[in-house]
């Protein structure tokens, strides 16, 4: 074989190959009638039982119906891509298209979401819902695509997840600040919810998640402070028996969208995402609510005493940690929330 017949034969296996994965990708993209599909990517760092991956499955679901199948989300649970702080970085990228967030995380990249950490900045679950579904709650979304900095943060805030009230638990009743006084008391490692416990007369101690029920078995901690299903989930109910529910903090999860992905959808695309996300919200507060039931259920079929407590005195003995935090914009914004009826 000569050498120009030779490189016209290694010319048309290079055209017979990029044909091959030109024909892929349409494959890959497109339904068996030939239509072409748009998918997008959805990462979480739940199980597929918790409610968050069943909101974001109906949200799945519904974006297939309203689009007739042209627009597809493949959902990664479990933390498969990797942790929230990651995704989010994905999302900024534009290598993820949908990710779930919570609050903390969300505030590394855009501060205003530190409001959320604010203790009894709600006055219960119905304002807390009237907030962040009303003009307020889509304020705080539409801001999440500016960074600190004043330029595109790379996200784009969709809706709002609920990831209930967190409570203190401990060996004995915690009834009141007084109660609390002296306890060494786990916090997730959060400037607020350190100051939080101290205001209360306790002392904060930063204790990884996964080492917290052996923390709690041994004494290094007294108690600790989260939501009732995380607090079934993690079995913590064999070590600590008396479970307050204070409800000092409702902190809620944010479905988060890459805005580069965003900006390459049609109206018609955005529209579908939209209105499937809205729903997947209501259908996963539904999911949220029955867990929580569920959950208290379990507490006390495991021998918790499950105390409501009058939480004035929490609120009272928590001002201080308020009037710190809530300075600048998020002085303004914290006066907004309270406004809502």
């Amino acid at each position: 074989m000569n050498k120009n017949t030779a490189n016209l034969a290694f010319g048309v296996l290079l055209g017979v190959v990029a044909a091959s994965l030109l024909f892929a990708f349409f494959d890959s993209s497109s339904d068996s009638g030939g239509a072409s599909v748009h998918v997008l990517k959805v990462a979480h760092n739940q199980p597929t039982t918790h409610p968050v991956h069943l909101g974001i499955q109906h949200m799945a679901e519904r974006v297939a119906a309203l689009s007739g199948g042209r627009m597809r989300l493949d959902v990664f649970p479990n933390g498969q891509l990797g942790s929230e702080t990651q995704t989010m970085e994905q999302l900024q990228a534009g290598t993820l298209d949908i990710a779930k967030g919570s609050s903390a995380p969300i505030s590394n990249f855009i501060s205003v979401c530190k409001v959320f950490s604010l203790p009894y900045l709600f006055r219960d679950e119905d304002h807390f819902w009237a907030v962040l579904n009303g003009e307020v709650g889509a304020g705080i979304l539409e801001s999440l695509a500016t960074n600190d900095a004043g330029r595109p943060s790379g996200l784009r805030g969709l809706t709002y997840y609920d990831a209930g009230s967190r409570s203190f638990y401990a060996k004995k009743a915690i009834h009141s600040p007084a109660d609390l006084a002296g306890m060494k008391i786990r916090v997730q490692n959060d400037p607020v919810a350190m100051d939080m416990v101290e205001a209360m007369g306790a002392a904060p101690t930063p204790v990884a998640w996964g080492e917290l029920y052996t923390a709690l078995q041994q004494g290094v901690v007294d108690g600790a402070e989260n939501n009732s299903p995380s607090f079934v989930s993690s079995r913590h109910f064999e070590v600590c028996k008396q479970f307050s529910l204070d409800h000092h903090a409702r902190v809620p999860d944010v479905l988060l969208m890459s805005s580069l992905t965003w900006n390459r959808l049609s109206e018609q695309e955005q529209a579908w995402l939209s209105q499937a996300a809205a729903e997947s919200s209501t259908f996963q507060r539904a999911a949220w609510a029955a867990g929580v039931a569920e959950a208290v259920g379990i507490m006390k079929e495991e021998g918790v005493q499950v105390v409501e407590v009058n939480a004035d005195s929490f609120i009272e003995a928590t001002q201080s940690v308020r009037d710190k935090y809530a300075t600048g914009p998020l002085r303004e914004l914290v006066v907004k929330i309270g406004e809502v009826e």
